[in-house]
């Protein structure tokens, strides 16, 4: 009993517990110590692979929600990330910090080198964190001070003052209002809760109770995180000139995207005339309301243009049939063929990579669609679960035969903002199914899966007695290399694991 109070005092004072003494971090300072190459490698795979899976646990499940905090501790156990405090800690646990730590960094080098990369890293690493610091539970308040981020917290005297309206403004019990911390924050660092009327504003100054306070520091860590990226993506010619990182993080960064859809095997396959028809069974919502404004309109904006025609490119139209298809739209309208010729073939022919830099665009995924370029008045492009008025929304669904119910049980994943748990649940009504069997991410997805089901190829589960694998792909595609000039691993395991990584990537995929 001696030693084992004297090992945790050795251990208390050790440097590892002084750098890393919660399970989440910031990621202020970056790391100084040498590591191995190979360590390097294997630090960097094992947290693509954690991110990828929370980024499909969010897909298929609710965050914060039960189902979706047991899966996601499924992962992080399986995986040896840190999540939790625990009543004894052991060097191991710091060692696992220590991991934690560095691996976040080298995935900065390797996701900061475009918006796309920056923006889907932002938001996988801003689930692990939501994940962790609600799991320091009494520990949150130490973990703020320790980050210098005290917020001012309102004294017993205003609180009863205001008692009655936090609770109105919340829907809180006053036992809770009681029970709780609340902090007094501009309103403006918590416009998230403000949007959804959570919180009680008054003079400029938002209220916060201490269960929502992680809204408040996930804006925090995203600022911190977003600007960090931005500093990293300057160093980007040093570390391109280092033969032996460049290849590995070029390999890192291709990797989160699953399968490239500007790259498929249906080319030509499809006929302009099968189009209407396709668009009406195997369309997502956000394609088939594009699709619907250029037949009535006879135009669509550049936004617009750019996500359909992109789409269209990768369920299979060539070059040819693309010109073609947006020519004989165009001129039904207000432009005449030798006006289309000088506007927007050059367009057309530069996203298939044949005009300027000759670059061959991929289509948009759900998240570029929800995240980016936002719809104005008169635009069609965009997520109508993010950017549609919810009555019209609901109008939509209806005009596409959706059922009541199933209408209804949309609106609440849109109204929690759950947009693509709301387009997996309209596939599942409109492809009568019970549960789709993979994780949406992507519109040609949707399309290619649609597509399987209506020509039997696809085996669908009507009921599942085990949720927690509900929701996993039921089959990857083979593996490929995502990066031509990839680095050979060091050593067989971080070789077994780089292929393991290209699987989990392709899971839900399949072609």
């Amino acid at each position: 009993m001696q030693f084992s109070r004297n090992s945790n005092r050795r251990l208390r004072c050790s440097p590892l517990a002084e750098i890393y003494p919660f399970p989440v971090q910031f990621y202020e300072q970056p790391p100084t110590e040498n590591i191995s190459l190979q360590d390097f490698e294997s630090f960097a795979v094992e947290r693509l692979k954690l991110l990828k899976s929370i980024e499909t646990i969010g897909v298929s499940y609710i965050r914060a929600s039960e189902p979706y905090n047991k899966k996601l501790e499924i992962e992080l156990r399986k995986l040896k990330f840190p999540y939790r405090v625990s009543s004894e800690e052991k060097l191991d646990d710091y060692e696992i910090r220590r991991k934690d730590h560095i691996s976040h960094f080298i995935l900065r080098l390797a996701y900061c080198q475009s918006e796309e990369l920056r923006r889907w890293f932002i938001q996988q690493e801003l689930d692990f964190f939501r994940f962790r610091f609600n799991e320091l539970l009494d520990k949150q308040q130490e973990f703020l001070k320790h980050n210098k981020l005290e917020y001012q917290t309102i004294d017993a005297e205003e609180k009863e003052h205001k008692r009655k309206k936090l609770a109105d403004s919340g829907g809180y019990s006053l036992v809770k209002i009681d029970e709780w911390l609340y902090y007094k924050v501009f309103f403006t660092d918590a416009l998230e809760l403000v949007r959804v009327r959570k919180v009680f504003v008054k003079d400029g100054f938002a209220y916060i109770p201490h269960p929502e306070i992680v809204i408040i520091v996930l804006n925090e860590f995203r600022q911190r995180l977003s600007k960090s990226l931005a500093i990293a993506s300057r160093s980007l010619p040093v570390i391109q000139s280092d033969e032996r990182l460049q290849p590995l993080l070029n390999h890192l960064s291709h990797a989160y995207v699953g399968q490239d859809y500007s790259v498929q095997k249906n080319v030509g396959k499809i006929s302009l005339e099968q189009i209407d028809s396709l668009a009406a069974k195997s369309y997502p919502p956000c394609m088939r309301q594009l699709h619907k404004a250029l037949r009535d309109n006879h135009h669509l904006r550049h936004g617009g243009r750019m996500q359909y025609g992109l789409f269209l490119k990768g369920i299979g139209l060539t070059l040819e049939q693309a010109l073609q298809f947006w020519k004989s739209e165009f001129i039904k309208g207000k432009v005449d063929p030798d006006k289309f010729d000088k506007l927007y073939s050059y367009n057309i022919r530069h996203s298939f990579g044949k005009e300027g830099k000759r670059v061959d665009y991929t289509p948009f995924s759900c998240m570029k669609i929800i995240m980016s370029n936002p719809p104005s008045q008169g635009d069609y492009h965009g997520c109508p679960f993010r950017h549609s008025d919810p009555e019209l929304l609901k109008q939509k669904l209806q005009s596409y035969k959706t059922p009541s119910a199933g209408i209804s049980q949309i609106l609440d994943l849109v109204k929690g903002m759950h947009y693509q748990l709301a387009c997996q649940k309209y596939f599942e009504l409109t492809h009568n199914i019970d549960e789709v069997g993979f994780s949406l991410s992507h519109p040609n997805q949707y399309f290619i899966e649609s597509q399987k089901f209506l020509s039997g190829s696809r085996d669908v589960k009507k009921e599942s007695s085990q949720p927690e694998n509900s929701q996993r792909s039921q089959g990857s595609q083979p593996t490929r290399s995502t990066s031509t000039c990839a680095s050979k691993p060091t050593s067989q395991a971080v070789s077994a694991d780089m292929e393991g990584l290209e699987e989990l990537l392709s899971e839900g995929y399949t072609e």
